[in-house]
């Protein structure tokens, strides 16, 4: 089945047999094994921005501890538009990417300032706060609200692709806007909330990207991806995690930089280092840099520079002439 089919009008009926079919195994299968996890207990839209945000680059495990945490620290919105963002930033160590929790806080004075510290219950509105994109605007509108609609984060993506359109790889797959209607289009009526839930429960256990399990899925006997792959094996399910691990080998190999001597290292450890500081106290750059970089030089002061004002324009640190502190 291709995109065009699914983008065709209502009358194909084939399409939606297949697509019906794919409901009920799909929204069985999430009644049984779906994740208990804290968000999904709560139709708090503040509380699941939080999580969305912290979702974003971070695995579930590693999110779950903190996300309670920074609730406790943090209950309401207006609690987190009215702390300090030195604050903020300490309570969201050591989940990495802090401008994550700069851009928390900046929604968070927005709605107060704009919406009367309510998060707004439309797409459209949410779009207009500064930091929310229309995955987490459509997430927030469903798993807050209720809203039907559809949303597409990393795990939908795939799982929606492998299903109805065959194998992401090797020829190029369907762009972000194809993939938006076409969640559109097979939304389910009246289940939105645990559609969108149980595929991001589905690729994030099952049609994982490189090692999925098609001999436990839900979805194998109406899987494009599964049935092209059948094709050319009497062992289909062995012959997909073939195929993709193939296709990732084929993929051009670079010589990555190591973690410790990249730009977002030095910026953590910026950041960790004005943190063990005494309140509003600066440091210099001359004597910032020998402390997170043991072999500095004066040769280093416009790269150090460089780091402070990015941190600087993202809200992470405060910069004048007689040094930086947190916000």
């Amino acid at each position: 089945m291709s995109a065009q089919s699914l983008s065709s009008s209502s009358s194909d009926q084939p399409a939606q047999e297949l697509v019906n079919r794919v409901h009920a195994s799909l929204l069985q299968w999430y009644a049984v094994e779906q994740r208990d996890l804290p968000w999904r207990s709560t139709s708090d839209p503040y509380a699941i921005l939080v999580s969305e945000i912290m979702l974003q680059q971070t695995q579930v495990d590693r999110v779950l501890p903190k996300y309670q945490q920074f609730l406790s620290a943090f209950p309401t919105l207006a609690d987190l538009a009215a702390a300090s963002t030195a604050d903020v930033i300490s309570a969201w160590v050591p989940l990495g990417y802090n401008m994550r929790a700069v851009r928390l806080q900046s929604i968070a004075r927005q709605v107060v300032a704009d919406y009367n510290g309510r998060l707004p219950d439309t797409i459209e509105e949410l779009l207009k706060l500064k930091g929310i994109g229309r995955y987490t605007a459509g997430a927030i509108a469903c798993f807050a609200y209720r809203k039907q609609v559809a949303t597409v984060d990393t795990n939908i993506r795939r799982v929606l692709h492998r299903i109805f359109l065959g194998l992401e790889y090797p020829t190029p797959g369907a762009n972000d806007a194809q993939m938006l209607n076409l969640a559109e289009r097979v939304l389910p009526p009246n289940e939105a909330y645990n559609w969108n839930q149980a595929l991001m429960d589905l690729g994030a256990t099952i049609c994982t990207s490189n090692n999925p399990q098609c001999p436990s899925c839900p979805l194998q006997e109406t899987c494009q991806a599964y049935a092209e792959m059948s094709q050319h094996s009497l062992f289909p399910s062995g012959t997909v995690l073939r195929q993709i691990r193939k296709v990732a080998e084929k993929k051009p190999r670079y010589q990555s930089q190591p973690f410790k001597s990249t730009n977002r290292y030095f910026r953590g450890r910026i950041v960790d280092l004005l943190r063990s500081l005494p309140a509003n106290q600066r440091i210099t750059l001359n004597l910032l840099g020998p402390r997170i970089k043991p072999d500095f030089s004066a040769d280093d002061l416009p790269w150090l520079q460089k780091i402070v004002e990015g941190l600087a324009k993202d809200g992470l640190l405060d910069y004048a002439e007689d040094g930086v502190r947190l916000p």
